[in-house]
């Protein structure tokens, strides 16, 4: 009998636990129901690509990151293999070209910028500003300045409001010594475009018209208002440089140290780094910041300024193993369509053949007679043994008129050695003493040579102080 009930009990109890069973699976499915009507966070925007990023900056005129160049460059030539007639990627794969191997001092990148902004031109031959003014930068990079000027002007023809065109005509004209003209192109600038980008391009012209303060305030109010890292790192490493030249390594140190942090492969940045650390007598850090750097951005100057460092720390060896990588480089750059005869000039003037570096600077000169060319070529001529002529272009590089560096201690030095060449003692004394007051620490190299030649010359003749009467009481 007790069997017998047992069963209907049985039956009863597998029946509630069925009913439990789908009132929970019910329960869950409302529950999941509620919870997707009830109203989620709002997600965040989507952080955007490298590439996107890079694209952005290419198209502004403003510095990109090199892992964001990389994947720009991938982008664009996986788009214009799938559709040659792309114009526009064909413009943005040839600036992202020119940006990188200015990066990297990589002049490999240049013949390759070329074929990707003139096929750009081929599919679209009218009216295609972002090309030209490609061309334009592709230019300043190799530094060919009057093929600069002549491709900023033809995009500045097509769109004249189009605010990016404008710097690449400043640079352009600064490298040819138009200074008067660069100023007039940044007024037009600063009409159309304000913000960090301009603010630095301010900077860079009221430092080469002998206005270092303003140059200085400009430069401090770009790097505040820069919205990326990489961007402020430019802006601070400009800085740096400033502040170096105006004789102060301790504040040059600091915007350099801050701009690597900010972007490590800101190689200029550890260069300079280098340049402040010799000024400051801490030598082996100096070594070993510019080997970063070069490591990084084999620049035809960083190898001159380490080798320069080298001999001056009696290491003549290892000087010259510079010299030789510099020669090296020199010609890749040649490789490449870049002109580096300038730095190559000055290597042949200190540490070659003067004769030599004569007459490559005299073809320089030719091709852009600007103050920096006005200087190397002056200083080659006085170790050719020309003081004469050199010193034509020393009062040339140094005429503020033309835009020369009167602020520059590198240039003041040069001129006064050249003076006191020619015995002219009293001019001699005062533009070397005057390059040390500018930067007492301007080279490990001519720093010393320009103390003691101030050291050589003596005290100025009391031309003033009348002579007392024998009678006077």
């Amino acid at each position: 009998m007790e069997k017998q009930q047992e069963g209907p009990v049985r039956q009863e109890a597998s029946v509630r636990r069925r009913r439990m069973l789908i009132a929970s699976v019910a329960g869950c499915a409302v529950l999941g129901g509620v919870l997707v009507l009830l109203p989620r966070e709002p997600a965040g925007p989507a952080r955007p690509s490298p590439g996107a990023v890079a694209m952005a900056a290419v198209g502004s005129g403003v510095p990109a990151t090199l892992p964001g160049l990389a994947e720009l460059i991938g982008e664009r030539e996986k788009a214009v293999r799938a559709r040659p007639g792309d114009a526009a990627s064909w413009a943005v794969l040839g600036a992202a070209y020119v940006e990188r191997g200015r990066r990297l001092a990589d002049p490999a990148y240049y013949p390759r910028a070329e074929k990707a902004l003139r096929a750009s031109l081929k599919a679209r031959p009218q009216r295609n500003t972002r090309a030209v003014a490609g061309l334009a930068a592709l230019a300043n990079a190799r530094r060919d300045f009057r093929a600069g000027r002549r491709w900023g002007e033809a995009a500045l023809k097509l769109e004249p409001r189009r605010w990016t065109t404008y710097p690449l005509l400043i640079d352009a004209y600064t490298g040819l010594g138009e200074h008067k003209a660069a100023a007039l192109t940044l007024d037009r600038l600063t009409e159309l475009r304000s913000g960090p980008a301009v603010l630095a391009r301010a900077a860079a012209v009221h430092r080469d018209r002998g206005r270092p303060e303003d140059a200085a305030a400009s430069l401090a109010d770009a790097a505040a208002g820069a919205r990326a890292p990489v961007e402020r790192a430019a802006y601070l490493e400009q800085a740096g440089r400033l502040a170096f030249e105006r004789g102060d390594p301790d504040a040059a140190l600091r915007h350099f140290r801050e701009a690597a942090r900010l972007d490590p492969d800101q190689r200029a940045a550890q260069a300079g780094q280098g340049r402040a650390l010799a000024a400051l007598g801490r030598t082996a850090q100096a070594l070993k910041a510019y080997r970063v750097a070069l490591a990084g951005q084999p620049c035809p100057q960083y190898a001159l300024e380490l080798g320069e460092l080298y001999e001056s720390l009696g290491m003549p060896d290892a000087a010259r193993a510079q010299y030789g990588l510099l020669r090296e480089r020199v010609r890749g750059a040649a490789a490449g369509g870049a002109d580096e005869g300038l730095v190559l000039g000055r290597l042949e003037a200190d540490h070659g053949d003067p004769a030599a570096a004569v007459r490559r600077l005299r073809a320089e000169w030719q091709r852009r007679p600007a103050p920096e060319v006005a200087d190397a070529l002056g200083w080659a001529l006085h170790r050719a043994g020309e003081p004469a002529q050199a010193l034509w272009f020393a009062l040339r590089a140094t005429d503020p008129e033309r835009g020369g560096g009167l602020g520059d201690a590198l240039y003041m030095y040069h001129r006064g050695m050249i003076e006191q060449d020619l015995e002219h003692h009293g001019a001699a004394r005062r533009h070397l003493t005057e390059a040390l007051r500018i930067n007492p620490r301007f080279s490990p190299l001519h720093a010393p040579a320009a103390r003691a030649a101030v050291e050589a010359l003596g005290e100025p003749p009391d031309e003033g102080a009348p002579e007392m009467d024998a009678g006077a009481g």
